[in-house]
């Protein structure tokens, strides 16, 4: 296919997928994601997860990582029963399609369409099992997500496989169908990812949501995942908090999601107590994808998730417009704005020197060593199926599927999760990891609890 022709496709391709509406998540909802190593990556739902741990702190959930690098649906269908749906969840979102649709095949232009017909009906196929097998499952609400794009137009000169996506845009459309006929939720990425990367390109031939391999995203793209997922969920225009107030009538006009009291206010100086019931989403500036320099904050760029989701904002009108005003939270001054700034309103959201925005902070950090953990049962499940199974010692602990293992440390892949294998493996090693999971779970919904904020805004003399 032509460069000028594909990327039309694409454009054709971006503005005629959608995300279907779907509902939040509720409290006490279990949800697994199925899919390959961008969803094993535990980066993408750990972002979702972290959405909801900030904006509902009272809501409980727990998003559990259901992804094995490499798999197609095959793979997820044989691990459909066991290590999926083993993890009882109540929500379940499967995503495949990157691998399914193939790699080098399409070295060779001529066999595109051959290619192309028997990855998707392979992928079909191994699907409509999946299916099979949800369907005796009604309480389980099910999720159809499209994967995340490949990017096949963005300048770079590796693993171009021209025809790819084209491929992936076919399994989405089945994934779609399938999801619509079943009344189930879909969630279209890959579209919108594209939608996104056209736009972007357009500007920048050089910008991709994905890395030097097309292929898995950084934490830009990851975070663009999320949001994808968030809006699709209707939860653009739900503010962290929202608190108006007219300085000269010394009366609050708004509040949505805080409680406001003790007010005192005048042409020069405002004070209250500030009580909201959600923190911002904090801002990861860190790079978590192995060889990819993206970090969270750079998808800011391209989405607009400050302005749809991370608005914690604080209007004052009425104030003397030839002043400035300092800004404290509990005496810490956080700034210095003009009546004008006031009067049009701060996200504080965006001042990463709030103490609700270090306390959310720390979530990150946490929920970094949740993935840390979650990451060797991972591995394991890996060894177990993408090894031990041909072997005939699934999910075998013995110590004869210890010793395959090690004498077989000649396999790169195998040998760099042997050890978390053997952590998981190990009945009392394997009990002490789920307990420091479950301590992280409950030390999440512990620190996310907002807390009573005196604000001030006192004129500068």
């Amino acid at each position: 296919m032509k460069p000028l022709i594909f990327i039309a496709f694409l454009i054709f391709f971006a503005q005629n997928t959608f995300a279907q509406a779907i509902k939040p998540f509720k409290k006490g909802d279990r949800i697994v994601f199925a899919g390959n190593s961008i969803t094993e990556a535990g980066l993408y739902h750990n972002d979702l997860w972290l959405y909801y741990i900030t904006r509902f702190p009272n809501q409980e959930i727990t998003v559990l990582n259901g992804g094995i690098g490499g798999d197609v649906a095959k793979n997820i269908n044989d691990r459909l029963a066991v290590d999926i749906l083993g993890k009882k969840p109540t929500a379940l979102v499967v995503t495949f399609g990157m691998n399914d649709s193939k790699y080098y095949e399409y070295g060779d232009r001529t066999k595109t369409a051959e290619t192309r017909k028997i990855a998707v009906d392979t992928s079909l196929a191994y699907f409509q099992k999946i299916v099979a097998t949800l369907k005796q499952h009604p309480r389980l609400r099910k999720i159809i997500m499209s994967s995340s794009l490949y990017d096949e137009t963005v300048k770079n000169n590796d693993n171009y496989f021209p025809g790819k996506a084209a491929t992936m845009e076919a399994m989405a459309s089945f994934q779609q169908e399938t999801a619509e006929r079943n009344t189930w939720d879909f969630v279209d990425l890959m579209g919108q990812m594209t939608t996104i990367t056209v736009r972007e390109q357009a500007k920048n031939p050089e910008f991709t949501l994905t890395g030097p391999d097309r292929i898995h995203p950084g934490s830009a793209g990851h975070f663009a995942m999320a949001y994808l997922f968030l809006k699709a969920q209707g939860m653009a225009g739900k503010p962290v908090s929202v608190v108006h107030i007219d300085a000269q009538q010394s009366k609050i006009t708004e509040t949505q999601n805080a409680r406001v009291s003790s007010l005192k206010a005048s042409s020069n100086s405002v004070s209250y107590d500030y009580l909201a019931a959600a923190l911002p989403f904090p801002i990861d500036t860190v790079p978590r994808v192995w060889q990819n320099w993206q970090t969270q904050a750079e998808a800011l760029e391209v989405i607009p998730f400050m302005e749809e989701m991370n608005q914690e904002s604080i209007k004052v009108m009425g104030l003397d417009g030839a002043s400035d005003y300092e800004l404290r939270l509990d005496n810490n001054l956080i700034g210095r704005f003009s009546s004008a700034q006031l009067a049009e309103g701060i996200n504080l959201a965006s001042l990463t020197n709030t103490s609700q925005y270090k306390q959310a902070e720390q979530l990150i950090h946490i929920m970094g060593e949740y993935r840390d953990l979650e990451r060797k049962f991972r591995n394991y499940t890996w060894v177990n199926y993408n090894f031990l199974k041909e072997k005939g010692l699934l999910l075998d602990d013995s110590q004869k599927a210890l010793d395959t293992v090690m004498a077989n440390q000649d396999n790169v892949w195998l040998k760099s999760k042997t050890e978390d294998y053997k952590a998981v493996r190990n009945p009392a090693s394997r009990k002490v990891l789920e307990k420091n999971m479950a301590a992280i779970r409950k030390q999440l919904y512990t620190l996310n609890r907002p807390k009573k904020i005196r604000v001030t805004l006192t004129a500068i003399q």
